[in-house]
């Protein structure tokens, strides 16, 4: 019977290594880069929010967690800072659409 529970208790330990390396390491870091970006955020720069829209961050109310991003020329919106995800770059955009667009696609080339 100490022996099940030997084999039993190093079994669930290796599930519990497995799990906490493959989820919640990836997320933590995820989640540290995007506070990495988000704090050295700068009024003008051009951002991706999570809903896909792009714009140019206007102020920064850090105790708030918000920023103020406007969307098109006149308007703008308060968003929280998580929701800004990365700054927007036109040219690795297009790349990501190209490299996209040939694995849906692959008889093209």
């Amino acid at each position: 019977m100490g022996t099940e529970f030997v084999v039993f208790s190093v079994v669930f330990l290796l599930i519990l290594g497995a799990y906490w390396s493959m989820i919640v390491f990836p997320k933590q870091r995820e989640f540290s880069k995007r506070q990495t970006f988000v704090r050295t955020l700068n009024e003008g720069d051009e951002v991706i929010m999570a809903g896909g829209l792009i714009g140019r961050v206007l102020e920064i109310r850090g105790l708030e967690g918000i920023a103020i991003v406007e969307i098109a020329p006149g308007v703008t919106v308060r968003a929280v800072t998580a929701s800004l995800l990365e700054p927007f770059d036109p040219e690795e955009l297009a790349r990501n659409i190209q490299m996209a667009m040939k694995d849906q696609n692959p008889a093209a080339e």
